[in-house]
């Protein structure tokens, strides 16, 4: 069972899944999709196809998956750990919980079948689903980062739609050569969760008891962002 500050998320949902729900969208109401999901305020959607391989591995039978990515408040972020901060990052969870399930209305409200995949399910690594979407990678201090922003957070939707947009491709991979030079975290993180190799000790971490944030503050991906990190990186590669 993993450490978290959140708490179970109720049923919102308002809408019933439909009973032949359809398995292919229109590019129109893709973009509608993508328009409603950015006006509940996530920064963006990504999509994950499971292979066949990973859903006998995780023992589903699911595999078309939105990712709903939400920026995490940088207000919250910079505070102390304390449980002051744990509970105001768990309200963040929680609203951005109700918005998913919004988003899987709309879905079956257009014959769509949509499920949200629980956040606290310990069944099934939504880190996992993530990286099969070929738009996240996993740095050093253990984030599961996308190109948006260090501090995303993100909720998960399986549904019956087959033609999404997948990518084949990983760009992103360059990152875990960045992390191997750079080491900013291991050298300042306070309760020393990296071992001598340098490989992240999650039971020693305490982002999710406390609070803490300091890998994400002083991460050149969060004080940078993704684009300037990679032209430096390119820059470096040249000389």
């Amino acid at each position: 069972m993993r450490i978290r500050y959140h708490h179970p998320i109720p049923n919102f949902y308002k809408v019933e899944n439909p009973i032949n729900p359809l398995n292919s969208i229109s590019e129109t109401l893709l973009n509608d999709l993508d328009e409603f999901i950015l006006n509940q305020n996530f920064i963006g959607v990504s999509y994950s196809k499971l292979s066949d391989e990973f859903k006998k591995e995780w023992n589903i039978d699911w595999d078309n998956i939105l990712i709903l990515k939400y920026k995490m408040s940088d207000d919250i972020l910079k505070m102390n750990p304390s449980k002051e901060k744990t509970v105001l990052e768990d309200k963040e969870f929680q609203d951005f919980g109700r918005k998913t399930f919004e988003v899987a209305d709309f879905l079956r409200q257009n014959n769509f079948k949509a499920d949200l995949i629980h956040p606290l399910d310990d069944s099934v690594s939504l880190r996992a689903i993530a990286m099969q979407s070929m738009d996240c990678v996993i740095t050093r201090s253990n984030m599961c980062m996308f190109k948006e922003a260090l501090n995303v957070g993100f909720f998960m939707i399986k549904t019956s739609i087959e033609n999404l947009p997948y990518k084949n491709e990983n760009d992103m991979q360059w990152v875990s050569d960045f992390c191997s030079t750079c080491g900013i975290c291991i050298d300042r993180c306070p309760e020393k969760a990296f071992d001598e190799d340098g490989k992240f000790i999650r039971k020693l971490c305490t982002a999710h008891s406390q609070g803490c944030s300091k890998c994400v503050l002083i991460c050149p991906f969060y004080k940078q962002g993704y684009e300037k990190v990679k032209k430096r990186y390119d820059r470096k590669q040249k000389r």
